[in-house]
């Protein structure tokens, strides 16, 4: 299988997650998109929301659209999430499928920092969703490492051994989407979240539990 991988705290998951995500899925012929919410994220200090909570809106999400998938290796994991230990785990668990780490192009340029970041393209694919008019001109190294892994589809679909499993960065050039996980808690808190923001079953369950109030 080609499997889509995106990580995050989802706090909460709204469409800027949503539809970039189908986007991809479309883009690259991915059979599955894996949500993995974070319980301790690194690079944040805190979560507003519950685990159990974010896990439960983004199982509804997943209800909403067949093709996503809840993995919870990262909820369950008391230590901060680092994306190079969660690839080793999937990688050893699912040594025959395709691995496909998704991030924005404002994650990839800052991937330097991440803990252990070189080992990601030994483990995976990475999927980098790009807007319109996007510019690595500021970012050298990043341009060069682009320029000199990326692929399409076909090389994703033509991969037949476990030495072609990593390796690649796929450029998937998305439809910018409106939508703050920040501004969005902030309409939360004033009850009016802004309209077509977040799927209406994850907005029932925000009233529900009174979240972000």
């Amino acid at each position: 299988m080609k499997i889509g991988l995106l990580g995050g705290t989802f706090d909460p998951i709204h469409y800027g997650h949503i539809k970039p995500l189908l986007e991809v899925q479309q883009a690259l012929g991915l059979d599955e998109v894996w949500l993995m919410p974070n319980h301790i994220p690194p690079h944040k200090s805190e979560t507003r929301t519950a685990t159990r909570h974010r896990l439960a809106m983004a199982q509804l999400v997943c209800q909403q659209y067949p093709q996503l998938k809840l993995c919870d290796i990262e909820a369950k994991r008391n230590t901060p999430s680092y994306s190079v230990d969660t690839l080793n785990q999937l990688r050893l668990a699912h040594p025959q499928d395709q691995l496909v780490f998704i991030m924005g192009m404002d994650s990839f340029v800052t991937l330097p920092s991440w803990y252990r970041w070189q080992q990601l393209l030994e483990l995976c694919h990475i999927a980098v969703c790009q807007r319109p008019g996007w510019s690595l001109a500021d970012a050298p190294q990043m341009a060069q490492l682009l320029g000199e892994r990326s692929a399409d589809k076909p090389a994703l679909d033509n991969a037949t051994t476990t030495e072609q499993f990593s390796g690649l960065i796929f450029p998937v050039t998305i439809t910018p989407q409106p939508y703050s996980s920040t501004e969005i808690r902030q309409q939360l808190r004033q009850h009016a979240p802004a309209p077509d923001a977040i799927p209406q079953a994850v907005i029932d369950y925000i009233d529900a539990h009174r979240l972000y109030r």
